[in-house]
């Protein structure tokens, strides 16, 4: 009788595991990005870091953000800006890129210059344990 709990058990918790894990893939926000659509920056909140430990700090599971570009673009800037140490990972058509911060850059992550089409995956990764409030901003203006 155990046995038969216990094969009733399993193949429920399992089919209940895959459906959570699909749920936070589902969940991943997609955004297109078309050529000079806006001179306004696009800008995106969330929460940094996680517990998957990664050569550019501490990230999520799943990424903060999909990027889809149906068209190259000249000019692209990915600014992360965070009150902790913020990183950002972008894995995308050109390959992994991890960002940090520099005095150069205000201490903000940030990345700029030509984006081919394809899917670009962002990680907005922490270099302590901690997690923090960003402000992820997107725009293919260049700053003055």
């Amino acid at each position: 009788m155990k046995t038969l709990k216990l094969l009733t058990v399993v193949p429920a918790a399992l089919v209940m595991s895959l459906t959570v894990t699909e749920a936070n893939l589902a969940e991943v926000p997609r955004l297109q990005i078309q050529p000079n659509v806006t001179s306004e920056a696009l800008v995106l909140n969330g929460i940094s870091g996680g517990t998957v430990a990664s050569n550019c700090g501490n990230i999520a599971n799943a990424p903060n953000q999909i990027i889809q570009l149906t068209q190259p673009l000249p000019y692209l800037r990915l600014t992360v800006d965070s009150p902790g140490q913020p990183t950002l990972l972008i894995d995308g058509p050109g390959g992994s890129f991890c960002v940090l911060s520099d005095n150069y850059s205000g201490s903000k992550p940030e990345l700029t210059g030509y984006f081919m089409p394809g899917e670009y995956t962002l990680h907005v990764g922490e270099l302590s344990q901690s997690q923090y409030n960003y402000t992820l901003s997107i725009s293919q203006q260049k700053s003055e």
